[in-house]
């Protein structure tokens, strides 16, 4: 079976992950990259102060030329803070990176913090500093917050989480996104603040489908999976879709048959529901429904708990 916890991003935005230095003359052998060549990563591993290291960045790093940039821990001494005043600073410096398009939020391993104990915080302080931001990407749900606005330039958006508040996925539901391509968020469960109910979705898939090049789809990772699936079902964001991704969850067959009872789904070209409960024959029907379309199924069922085969998980939680 797949492993599905986060790890450290070694692409990101369509380039290599570079790891500028903590420290002034840490010895790196490797030769020093074009600024545009890579997505830079900022850490402090937990030794140094963000600021210095941030500053040392824009001096050191033709920074007119990032296209690409993915923060790490940004804490000290293991004190694992709301991200929010590392937003507040390199926002304040939007003017200094003017062709920055890609930005990932917490690139963090378990060993550093769990995914439901990241300590976020307003992620459009992003967007509203870099109206030409293409990709946003953030991991951690904990004290997530979105404020409504509208954003020319996002084509894709992606929250990992083991838990997401139902306050930011309702005030994405009330965003503007007219050029985004592709969503990906991992609701969660609520043992790990996953509070989402299929009405604070409603707005989510309303607006979306006034996406017009939205073309990729996941809700995944969520203990009310069966209820994002009857939802789908009559959505009209999905007949713009090329691909849907609702893996991870708790899907079963109440849930994937109301989907595929649901509009058509032959239109697709990938549909993932790895990490299913579903019976054989239920995962049958789909094949013979979908395959002979040429729809791309990935179907891999989730293990069975020894002490109590019914249960139920999502695949990442803390």
């Amino acid at each position: 079976m797949p492993s599905y916890y986060p790890s450290y991003l070694q692409d990101f935005h369509g380039l290599p992950v570079r790891t500028f230095p903590v420290e002034e003359g840490r010895r790196d052998d490797r030769p020093v990259p074009d600024a545009a060549s890579v997505a830079w990563r900022l850490s402090t591993e937990c030794e140094f102060p963000f600021e210095p290291i941030w500053r040392r960045f824009l001096d050191q790093v033709r920074a007119e030329d990032v296209t690409a940039l993915v923060i790490g821990p940004w804490w000290e001494d293991w004190d694992a803070h709301s991200i929010d005043p590392v937003l507040d600073l390199i926002a304040s410096d939007a003017r200094r990176l003017p062709n920055l398009r890609g930005v990932f939020l917490a690139d963090l391993q378990a060993e550093e913090s769990e995914l439901s104990w990241i300590q976020q915080g307003e992620i459009t302080k992003i967007l509203r500093a870099w109206p030409h931001l293409r990709e946003l990407g953030v991991r951690g749900g904990e004290g997530l917050a979105v404020e409504p606005l509208r954003h020319e330039g996002l084509r894709d958006l992606w929250i990992e989480s083991g838990g997401l508040p139902a306050a930011p996925v309702r005030a994405l539901g009330a965003c503007e996104f007219p050029a985004l391509e592709r969503l990906e968020l991992w609701l969660g469960t609520d043992w790990y603040g996953g509070e989402c109910t299929p009405e604070d979705l409603h707005p989510l898939l309303a607006m979306l489908g006034r996406c017009p090049r939205l073309r990729h789809l996941g809700l995944q990772n969520s203990d009310i999976q069966d209820d994002i699936a009857v939802a789908l079902s009559s959505a009209p964001v999905v007949a713009g879709l090329e691909s849907l991704n609702l893996s991870m969850g708790t899907l079963g067959d109440d849930g994937g048959a109301a989907l595929l009872a649901g509009q058509p789904l032959t239109h697709l070209r990938a549909l993932d529901v790895d990490h299913h409960y579903m019976s054989e024959e239920l995962t049958a029907r789909f094949r013979a429904a979908l395959e002979p379309h040429g729809v791309r199924l990935s179907m891999r069922p989730a293990g069975r708990s020894t002490y109590d085969p019914e249960a139920r998980y999502v695949a990442v939680g803390e």
